[in-house]
């Protein structure tokens, strides 16, 4: 038996047995899924790491494989930023996941600026800058890391060190000041996640997985580069949509 069409054809079926709802719960042992589909274990093994960097099955030490129900989140572009989002009060979060049960860890500092952060804020590289990192979970799964740089001058004259920056976050906090967010630059780009990553997020490796990596430069009224924000999503949990005009 040739394994490599082998595994691939019996992941295609397994896949398409997900996504049918046809295959939901506890996925049966490797020695069941060998005998129903009449290959090696070491076929079906390598059919089931497949779904598992896709997304679709998560394994549980000790408990097994389980298909993994989850809806993937809409980040939506540029509503999400949008003034009429935070300037009401409300997160940027909350436009992409609604109601569902949501929650971040937060850590705030100081830290010596990056190359990139630098250049964008217009400080000298490894000048202290402020940063706010945070670990987004959705129905108790984690789906984002996003590392916040501003600069200190700005941050430490508004709520912006606290852990908890108020109603509508930082953005909100930033227009206080009068350095309101008016324009956004994002960069987007897939790549398999690093180690550290596939940690915090929770991904079961790096082989087959793909992250997203964001950037987005905040400017203000004046072009002023006010915040730098690097964000890792994990790329089975999202969609991203991007509305705009011809």
């Amino acid at each position: 038996m040739n394994d490599g069409p082998g595994y691939e054809r019996m992941a295609a079926q397994l896949r398409a047995a997900v996504l049918a709802g046809q295959l939901t719960g506890r996925l049966p042992s490797l020695d069941a899924l060998s005998v129903q589909y009449e290959v090696t274990r070491d076929v079906a093994r390598r059919a089931v790491e497949i779904l598992r960097g896709e997304g679709l099955v998560v394994t549980h030490q000790g408990k097994g494989t389980y298909v993994r129900v989850f809806e993937r989140i809409v980040r939506r572009s540029p509503g999400r930023l949008s003034r009429e989002q935070w300037g009401a009060g409300h997160q940027i979060q909350d436009h992409d996941t609604g109601v569902r049960p949501r929650t971040a860890d937060v850590v705030v500092g100081d830290i010596s600026a990056p190359g990139y952060v630098a250049e964008a804020l217009g400080v000298d590289e490894g000048e202290p800058v402020l940063f706010r990192s945070r670990r987004f979970l959705v129905e108790r799964r984690p789906v984002q890391l996003a590392t916040s740089y501003l600069p200190l001058d700005l941050a430490t004259s508004a709520r912006i060190t606290f852990t908890d920056t108020g109603p509508g976050g930082t953005y909100a906090r930033l227009a206080e000041l009068g350095h309101a967010p008016v324009h956004f630059t994002e960069r987007v780009t897939a790549r398999a996640p690093r180690p550290d990553e596939v940690e915090r997020l929770e991904l079961t490796s790096a082989v087959g997985t793909l992250v997203f990596e964001i950037t987005r430069y905040a400017y203000d009224s004046g072009g002023q580069c006010v915040e730098v924000n690097r964000m890792i999503l994990d790329a089975s949990a999202y969609e991203l949509v991007f509305d705009f005009e011809a």
